[in-house]
């Protein structure tokens, strides 16, 4: 790590937002040398270059259509586990944890924002660790984010197939209905531009608001006088840790940050996309896992659309089929597009409209949604598969690595203030929350993945896995 590669301080203070930049500005390092790859300059033009005479051009979005972006990723999954958490750890531990992890997550991001508009050329998290540690940080952060962008695909085919067995009463065996998530959902990533996949984003967030919307309503009249709501719970540490975990895979977008403020118009406008995200996000999550828990108890089902009974759960999953698809097709997306940068970033191929070029990047789509559906079929336990998520990568792509960017961008400037030496010690105890959160998460999710493989949840099953509980 060298003093040459901190932050040019005019780009920062002509980023994030003009109200406070002076103060941004003097949280980073000056005089950058330009950051470049092992293959390429990877300059002030990022990773498409220039797209003057582009036949596809990828720099379209406005910071509105980011946001919907960001929230459709993260404001799908996560949320239905939340419900359960509480009735795992208590209403009372639970809103505090999804209020403090809100709050880590939307300073996190901020940092993400100015690591990118320090070094334009960051596509993905393999570029950034390639800033820190060269050539092995690309490769070591590169294969960690691929894995998890999988891992989180494989949990929406999952889902898929909940959707399909709680609509059709379980028709046909679980493994076809998986099948059936895995086609959808890649003839939907095949758009090879997010902007056009923004406009999907949009449908995503208005399907899971009113999914929700018909479950706290459903809940609230069927168990109106349910007594069975716990302020404070005792539970095994191996069950309240996965509990926690899954409030973490609640705020897991921040792995495709990059690649979204990649391709706006106007990166420096991406705080209004992070701000729009935290307030939708916080305030939803807190709303959903309190009211249906409240109605629901403690036998509140996860996912938490199965928590009412008659028609209303299959209508639920319905309304929600846009968003168990969309953010699955969203994260789909950037892992395809982290493949497509990788093999032809700075080529002709990035910008080409041609036969061939909907091949290559159908041919990636197809890989990758195929290593999501075995993995759906081997972990077919919803929460199980959050949890294992949350602990290998979401704990440190939403709150680990910021720390280490943070502190890379000002390296050698931790004791030059007051603010400085405060910041400092924020950023390493965010570094220690990423570790902390990986080990006994891994912990956690591996101890209930070995007790629920022993049971009816198995690997490759054809079983009803509508039915299952926290």
């Amino acid at each position: 790590m060298t003093q040459d590669q901190g932050v040019n301080r005019d780009q920062v203070e002509h980023g994030l937002m003009a109200a406070d930049s002076s103060e941004r500005s003097s949280d980073v390092e000056k005089n950058v040398k330009p950051f470049k790859s092992s293959s390429q300059s990877k300059g002030s033009e990022g990773p498409f270059g220039n797209e003057e005479n582009a036949e596809v051009k990828y720099k379209t979005m406005t910071w509105w259509q980011a946001g919907m972006i960001m929230i459709a990723e993260t404001i799908s999954l996560g949320i239905l586990s939340l419900p359960s958490v509480l009735a795992e750890i208590g209403m009372v531990g639970g809103v505090i944890l999804i209020l403090g992890l809100g709050a880590v997550a939307t300073y996190t991001g901020y940092v993400i924002g100015q690591f990118k508009l320090a070094y334009p050329g960051v596509h993905n998290m393999a570029d950034a660790g390639e800033v820190m540690l060269g050539g092995i940080g690309r490769e070591i952060f590169g294969a960690a984010q691929i894995l998890f962008l999988i891992l989180i695909m494989g949990s929406h085919i999952l889902t898929f197939s909940i959707m399909m067995n709680t609509i059709t009463e379980h028709a046909t065996c679980s493994i076809v209905f998986g099948i059936v998530g895995l086609a959808v959902s890649l003839i939907c990533t095949l758009p090879r531009t997010l902007r056009r996949v923004s406009y999907m984003a949009i449908a995503s967030f208005i399907s899971i608001l009113a999914a929700v919307l018909i479950t706290m309503v459903g809940v609230g009249i069927e168990k109106a006088g349910h007594d069975k709501v716990q302020a404070t719970a005792v539970a095994p540490f191996s069950k309240a840790f996965l509990a926690t975990t899954n409030i973490v895979f609640a705020y897991a977008g921040h792995v495709g940050f990059f690649s979204f403020i990649s391709e706006m118009k106007e990166p420096e406008t991406y705080m209004k996309s992070l701000y729009l995200l935290q307030g939708c996000d916080v305030s939803m999550y807190l709303l959903v896992a309190v009211v249906i828990y409240r109605y629901a108890g403690v036998d509140v089902a996860s996912p938490a659309l199965g928590s009412t009974s008659g028609i209303l759960p299959k209508l639920a999953y319905g309304i929600a089929i846009p968003t168990i698809v969309i953010a699955g097709v969203i994260n789909g997306h950037v892992a395809a597009k982290f493949v497509y940068v990788r093999l032809f970033r700075g080529t002709d191929k990035m910008s080409r409209d041609t036969w061939g070029a909907f091949f290559r990047w159908a041919l990636i789509v197809l890989v990758l949604w195929t290593a999501a559906w075995i993995i759906a079929e081997a972990i077919p336990v919803f929460n199980d598969l959050l949890g294992l998520v949350s602990a290998l990568f979401a704990s440190w792509f939403t709150y680990g690595l910021s720390g280490v960017f943070w502190l890379y961008m000002n390296h050698g400037r931790y004791g030059e203030s007051k603010k400085k030496m405060a910041l400092t010690a924020v950023n390493v105890c965010i570094f220690f929350i990423g570790l902390i959160l990986c080990v006994l998460g891994l912990y956690a999710s591996g101890t209930a993945i070995g007790n629920d493989s022993k049971g009816r949840n198995g690997s490759f099953s054809c079983a009803d896995n509508s039915k299952s509980k926290t």
